[in-house]
């Protein structure tokens, strides 16, 4: 196996491990916060990795490492316990703990941006003519910063999918308990228990969903990174 691919491959798992620790870490202290210490008190509300990996060592090593060497991109999860009594009867709390996971995805993916614009109107990187995963931004010398360039490409990537996937409305995903807040208490707390039983469709759904929203979110978000460039 090249040397190039275990070292990409490392670049991707480091993102990874990062970008899931931050958002059920984010879980945790929104529960903990609202009156739930339940995934504080199993480890979660934590940026130590260990504790996400041991609650969840199949979804945060075994098919993140497959999907890479399969694929050649990563994905994968990890999970935050929480209270379902405490969720029943604050909704709307539960609510907003689901949607802390997204929005520490969205405060990476906005960092990423920032240091990558920051880098362009410092003559450091440059938009490449065509966009990958690992390529979303070229470095203009050799060496350190293509190293960088490729970090915070794959940072950029790795959590604009994992906000995008997480909000879609439907079990298990966050964005199925997040959608409750345009709905009253006693309407919501009727649909947590009508979309309970839907999780291995609901995934299946949001899959199917996912694979035909990301591309248009993806060639928006280049655009956006890169104004004027005008990718298809």
């Amino acid at each position: 196996m090249a040397t190039e691919t275990l070292i990409l491959g490392a670049v991707w798992y480091v993102v990874f491990l990062l970008s899931t620790t931050c958002h059920e870490a984010a879980h945790a202290w929104a529960a903990q916060w609202a009156g739930d210490p339940t995934a504080a008190l199993g480890g979660q509300a934590s940026l130590n990795p260990l504790p996400h990996i041991r609650r969840e060592p199949l979804g945060a090593v075994v098919v993140p490492l497959a999907s890479y060497f399969l694929g050649g991109w990563m994905i994968g999860w990890a999970s935050a316990p929480y209270d379902p009594l405490w969720a029943e009867r604050h909704p709307r709390r539960a609510a907003w703990m689901a949607l802390a996971g997204p929005a520490a995805n969205l405060a990476l993916l906005l960092l990423a941006a920032a240091a990558i614009r920051l880098a362009v109107l410092a003559g450091a990187f440059s938009a490449p003519a065509r966009a990958t995963f690992t390529h979303i931004v070229a470095a203009t010398q050799p060496g350190w910063l293509e190293a960088a360039a490729t970090l915070l490409s794959v940072l950029f990537v790795l959590n604009l999918l994992l906000f995008l996937f997480n909000l879609i409305p439907v079990p298990p995903l966050d964005g199925n308990t997040a959608v409750t807040l345009l709905m009253s208490e006693p309407t919501a707390r009727r649909f947590r228990d009508f979309s309970r039983a839907y999780g291995l469709a609901g995934l299946l759904l949001a899959w199917y969903l996912f694979g035909r929203l990301f591309e248009p979110l993806y060639t928006l978000a280049l655009n956006l990174l890169h104004p004027g460039v005008g990718y298809r």
